[in-house]
């Protein structure tokens, strides 16, 4: 991709915090979150809220506040991961409260789209954690920690290779149209396509899910008439 490329404005993405308090917040969080938070001392750590079935709920930043921790997540995930985690709150001391905040990790979807890092668009098609690749996986998943919620699938995939159908890609065309037909060319029905979308002086480009079958070998982009097709890894 052209990192030089001219985007339009576009809309800033709004985050919030999901404050962890009380005296087992710590404890409660490390059974549910991906991330080892032992090793979270004075930089924050990317981590994932999944489903028991390993799908990714939402992706968060977080942060040690004193005693405190604090999930940063886009405000439009923010209900959904508080009440993925408030289902395993059984009598435990620990609070959850979202604060809505004026800035996130990403100010805009077109810095997210320049980093390959998935949101709630790419969430919403409900697909495990190597979907997204290899660096995300690194990124948000220790493997080391223990248990977590969701961590029995994860795991497993990661243990066989990681082959998983959908995964992202970064593609760029003459508009979107034209895109989303190459991205749901292969394949079975599924979640294909264009989901986050930064228009510039040449066309589109953005972030979206394609059939493996699609893709080349990682580092080897695929055109196909006037759209530039890379696995993101």
């Amino acid at each position: 991709m052209n990192t030089a490329s001219n985007f339009s404005a576009h809309p800033r993405i709004e985050w919030a915090h999901i404050v962890a308090t009380g005296s087992q917040a710590h404890t409660f969080l490390q059974g549910q979150l991906t991330q080892d938070l032992t090793a979270l001392v004075d930089e924050p750590r990317w981590s994932l809220v999944l489903a028991p079935d390993s799908v990714v709920v939402g992706s968060c930043l977080v942060t040690r506040d004193g005693d405190d921790l604090i999930l940063s997540v886009e405000r439009s995930l923010a209900e959904k991961v508080r009440a993925r985690l408030a289902r395993f709150l059984l009598r435990t001391e620990c609070r959850l409260t979202i604060v809505d905040v004026d800035a996130g990790p990403f100010g805009d979807d077109d810095v997210r789209v320049r980093a390959n890092w998935p949101g709630a668009p790419e969430f919403a098609a409900g697909l495990t954690p190597h979907s997204f690749g290899a660096t995300f996986v690194a990124t948000t998943v220790s493997f080391t920690k223990g248990c977590f919620t969701g961590q029995e699938l994860v795991g497993r995939l990661d243990a066989r290779g990681s082959r998983v159908p959908w995964r992202l890609v970064r593609a760029s065309g003459p508009d979107r149209a034209s895109v989303d037909a190459v991205l749901t060319s292969k394949g079975p029905a599924g979640p294909q396509g264009l989901t986050t979308v930064c228009s510039s002086d040449d066309g589109v480009e953005g972030i979206g899910l394609a059939h493996r079958s699609l893709l080349g070998p990682v580092g080897e982009p695929v055109r196909v008439d006037d759209v530039l097709i890379t696995l993101i890894e």
